[in-house]
């Protein structure tokens, strides 16, 4: 059933995030707090235009529900929700799939998903793929870490202070070697 494009911005424990569907439903664009909600919506209509704010149709009200529950820290890895990749580089897909499959609470390090694509060299260019993520936290950036560990970048508003909340909420544990990350 196609629907008119649109986006909303939305409640969630980490503040009003934004989202944007496609006519076909599909996810556009998904976007973390900003310092406000003004600053939210532009960021997310950098990725999918100046669509109309608009009433969520019932399969986008569901995916925020999910996205809801999963930032209150239930575990759902939100994989059967369809992604609109226009104008994702192949590069990029393959780097926003893989980190799709790292399940909530767990985490892995550029390198190792750099690996995991069999393009063992290219560490910082998943980072930089993963700093580009229009899709956050549907694509779940924020599971992957720096080397030994360390908490890395994040683009979004609080840096990485925020990644680290949005991995306490999953009940990360980060074995790396610096205790207290969440501190």
């Amino acid at each position: 059933m196609a629907v008119a494009a649109g986006c909303c911005l939305f409640d969630t424990a980490v503040g009003r995030c934004g989202i944007a569907w496609t006519p076909a439903g599909a996810i556009q664009a998904v976007q973390l707090p900003e310092a406000d909600e003004a600053g939210t919506l532009v960021r997310l209509q950098r990725r999918c235009g100046a669509q109309a704010v608009s009433v969520p149709p019932p399969p986008v009200r569901d995916v925020i529900a999910r996205l809801q529950s999963a930032l209150a820290g239930r575990h759902d890895a939100l994989l059967d929700v369809p992604i609109d990749w226009v104008g994702v580089a192949p590069f990029a897909r393959r780097v926003y799939e893989a980190a799709r499959a790292i399940a909530p609470g767990q985490v892995r390090t550029y390198g190792e998903l750099a690996r995991a694509l069999g393009e063992p060299g290219a560490a910082r260019a998943v980072g930089q793929a993963l700093g580009h993520n229009p899709f956050a936290p549907l694509v779940p950036c924020h599971r992957i870490l720096a080397a030994r560990g360390a908490a890395g970048g994040f683009s979004a508003e609080g840096g990485t202070r925020t990644k680290l909340r949005l991995l306490e909420i999953e009940g990360a544990a980060l074995g790396g070697p610096d205790p207290g990350l969440f501190d």
